[in-house]
């Protein structure tokens, strides 16, 4: 069982005609978001328990007509539970 929890975002580079198209995509895949957009490019945010589901995700938003490019520009992992334990505070010196 897989306990991990992968947090990414990747620009995605697109004809302007190609959003409608990519927004309707994200909406049918739970743990993605358009976090902003311009007119040839948007971030989406990603969040997995795979490494692998990121790239089905990327695999994905590349057929998408209109799609040119999609980049990963960051991706943390880390236990799922160690996401719920609280902070611990940087004692001063």
């Amino acid at each position: 069982m897989n306990h991990e929890q992968h947090i990414s975002s990747l620009l995605v580079l697109h004809r302007p005609d190609a959003l409608s198209r990519l927004q309707a995509l994200v909406d049918t895949r739970p743990g993605l978001s358009i976090a902003t957009h311009a007119e040839s490019r948007c971030v989406v945010l990603c969040e997995t328990d795979s490494q692998r589901a990121i790239v089905e995700h990327v695999e994905a938003m590349e057929a998408v007509p209109g799609v040119i490019n999609v980049s990963l520009i960051y991706h943390h992992a880390e236990p799922r539970d160690e996401l719920d334990a609280p902070l611990n505070p940087i004692a001063s010196t």
